[in-house]
């Protein structure tokens, strides 16, 4: 059951949280899988069902409780955030702490800054002062 997921991006991404849930379980009993990430089976079937049979209001687990369901189902964590709607919220989505959170090649080469000897650092300075002067110098 996981594996047609892995190999059909198109259906996870149309799926909501609940349904790809559901889909990942697959056969298995509510109270199996739910033991396995180590949270509650009512809460599981709450969060298969998306909101709170209580209150019938949204359910919105913790990063934790994805982290675990995505442990135990063996399934990619920001994957599975994503499909939550939680990947532009930098409570979920750690990456988005990150500098350049939405451009990975500038974000790499920020990173790599500190490696760089002090000679190319005073180069960049003196590109920036440029920059910021409006490049009338």
């Amino acid at each position: 059951m996981i594996y047609a997921f892995k190999t059909n991006e198109m259906k996870a991404n149309a799926l909501n949280l609940g349904e790809l849930l559901k889909e990942l379980r697959g056969d298995e009993g509510l109270r199996d899988a739910a033991k396995r990430m180590n949270i509650t089976y009512s809460y599981l079937a709450m969060l298969e069902r998306g909101k709170d049979r209580r209150t019938g209001n949204p359910i919105k687990p913790t990063p934790e409780t994805l982290q675990q369901i995505a442990n135990a189902y063996k399934y990619d964590f920001y994957k599975l955030i994503e499909v939550a709607g939680f990947s532009d919220d930098s409570f979920y989505n750690s990456l988005l702490k990150e500098p350049f959170a939405h451009n990975l090649t500038l974000q790499q080469w920020y990173k790599s800054l500190p490696y760089c000897n002090e000679q190319d650092v005073e180069k960049l300075k003196i590109i920036w002062d440029v920059i910021q002067k409006g490049g009338d110098s």
